[in-house]
């Protein structure tokens, strides 16, 4: 079978998108909401069809299912953004957020019936304890893990638990004989939501943000603190897929651009109350050269930063179009472990324009409208970007912006559209790569594993032998790929992929960089 076909690239990003910024700007809700509901009407029509379901109704019902499907239709028919989350899928949504889980702290595969480590996170109880990249957990305090029954969610819970309880794991070495016992103390677990922090040149500092978590202005402070340490006074922040997140999170970050009361946000309710956000006087880069990375997937509270930073002529904003989502989410406790999160105000950039673009043709072509970007050929030129000239509004300094529609960049860096290039990308970001390096990996595990990073950038190339055997993996996907002119590009990722099972995300992401067009258009414009 085909890997995927080309010409559902477009629908393939469209709903990645969607996926990116389903969470969108949110914040949590603190108040009790249950003396709204006291002596509604509404709600005991419900409560009272329900019971006639479960009481009286002639078949077994799963009512819980129904009410479900009901929360969903009822929020679905008020803004692509308002969300449900059911009880079972809280804890895990809710996770990804707070920025930590307990755990002993690897990344693995499963590999046919068994757990492989894949590595175990830097400072990671298991790190501590021990464990290495390559390595079979058999056994966790005597249950079987190679037992094809245990799906990952259980197997996830087994090696998660209590913070400082200990898991006690027997392990297969590929250069030992016989098993290893080894136990782990259960720790916190950071959830990064920064990608990469690194110097592009001698001034410039570049900072990658995937997400906006509970800890990621708190991540941000210290990378950029050492960055500051190498010689940084400027900076590259790259929002680029990022679908957003906490918005006190964007705020704290774009505070670090903009001097002393600044406006940064106004968000407006229903009712038209208007709270506005300004920012303070404790900037890493205030009063710097600052350029923001956005395109069509970055979203809400990135675009929050871009927008703040635009509207006060501070920086530079790179890129393409951004989505577009100017509205801000209340989480709110449902009672019974579920949660919905709410529509509860529109956000307004520091000129007062909403960035929100139209939801009135329904969800889905809301969450599609990649694929008429793609279509108009707007992700080419910037000529093509449709703007409302009712929504036109005027920087402190002159400069013309609009609203209605995503964040419209100072700079425009055209989409390479290749549908080869894209399945490539895409090859990237959703992990078919990875298994193949894994076992490429384990082909000489204990050599890789003893490899320093500077060892590792000298001695480590992807050369043709790799690529033609990467070629022949595909090929039991049936997967049709014209390398031609990519074959130099294809052989970057696959060593940054080797990066990042052996050192992680940041040393990939300097790799896949390496001629990124954003980022030549970036150091030549702090240059000039």
């Amino acid at each position: 079978m085909k890997f995927y076909q080309s010409k559902y690239l477009p629908i393939i990003i469209g709903t990645a998108c969607a996926l990116g910024v389903w969470l969108g700007s949110f914040v949590k809700l603190n108040q009790t909401t249950s003396s709204f509901f006291t002596g509604n009407t509404k709600k005991d029509k419900l409560n009272r069809l329900i019971d006639y379901i479960d009481y009286e109704y002639v078949d077994e019902v799963d009512t819980d299912s129904i009410v479900d499907v009901t929360v969903n239709r009822i929020l679905k028919n008020l803004d692509p953004h308002s969300t449900y989350i059911p009880a079972k899928k809280y804890a895990e949504v809710s996770e990804n957020m707070q920025g930590d889980f307990v755990g002993i702290g690897v990344s693995f595969y499963r590999i046919q019936d068994t757990v492989a480590v894949i590595r175990p996170l830097p400072n990671s109880p298991a790190e501590k304890a021990g464990i290495k990249a390559g390595d079979r957990i058999l056994y966790a305090n005597n249950i079987a893990l190679f037992n094809t029954a245990i799906g990952n969610d259980s197997l996830k819970k087994i090696l998660k638990g209590e913070l400082k309880t200990k898991i006690n794991l027997q392990i297969k070495r590929q250069e030992t004989s016989g098993l290893l016992s080894i136990a782990v103390e259960r720790d916190h677990i950071p959830i990064k939501s920064i990608d990469a922090a690194y110097m592009l040149n001698a001034r410039l500092g570049y900072v990658k943000i995937n997400r906006f978590s509970e800890t990621t202005a708190q991540e941000f402070q210290e990378a950029a603190q050492a960055l500051i340490t190498q010689g940084a006074t400027e900076l590259c922040l790259d929002l680029r897929d990022n679908g957003g997140g906490y918005l006190d999170q964007a705020v704290k970050i774009a505070d670090e651009f903009l001097p002393d009361n600044k406006l940064i946000v106004f968000t407006k309710n229903k009712n038209g109350h208007i709270n506005k956000t300004y920012a303070t006087a404790d900037g890493s880069f205030e009063n710097t050269k600052v350029f923001v990375l956005i395109n069509e997937n970055s979203a809400s509270a990135s675009e929050v930063i871009a927008g703040a930073l635009q509207d006060n002529d501070i920086g530079t904003i790179v890129g393409r179009r951004s989505f577009g989502k100017g509205l801000v989410q209340r989480e709110m406790d449902l009672g019974d472990g579920s949660a919905v999160r709410l529509t509860v105000a529109r956000y307004y950039t520091p000129t007062g324009r909403s960035i929100q673009r139209s939801y009135a043709n329904g969800s889905n072509a809301y969450f599609q409208e990649y694929t008429e970007r793609y279509n108009n050929g707007e992700l080419l030129h910037k000529d093509s970007i449709q703007v409302n000239d009712s929504l036109k509004f005027t920087t402190p300094k002159g400069k013309i912006v609009y609203g209605g529609g995503g964040i419209i960049p100072d700079v425009f860096i055209p989409k390479n559209t290749d549908q080869n290039k894209e399945s490539l990308d895409y090859m990237l970001r959703g992990g078919v790569i990875d298994r193949f390096i894994f076992n490429k990996l384990e082909e000489n595990r204990k050599y890789y594993n003893q490899l320093t990073l500077e060892r590792f950038e000298k001695e480590v190339v992807a050369d043709e032998a790799m690529l033609v055997a990467y070629m022949d993996y595909l090929g039991q996907f049936g997967f049709d790929y014209q390398l031609s002119k990519y074959k130099p590009l294809l052989k970057r990722y696959l060593k940054a992929t080797i990066a990042l099972q052996l050192f992680g995300s940041n040393a990939a992401e300097k790799i896949i960089n390496e001629h990124d067009p954003y980022l030549l258009k970036v150091i030549q414009l702090d240059t000039e």
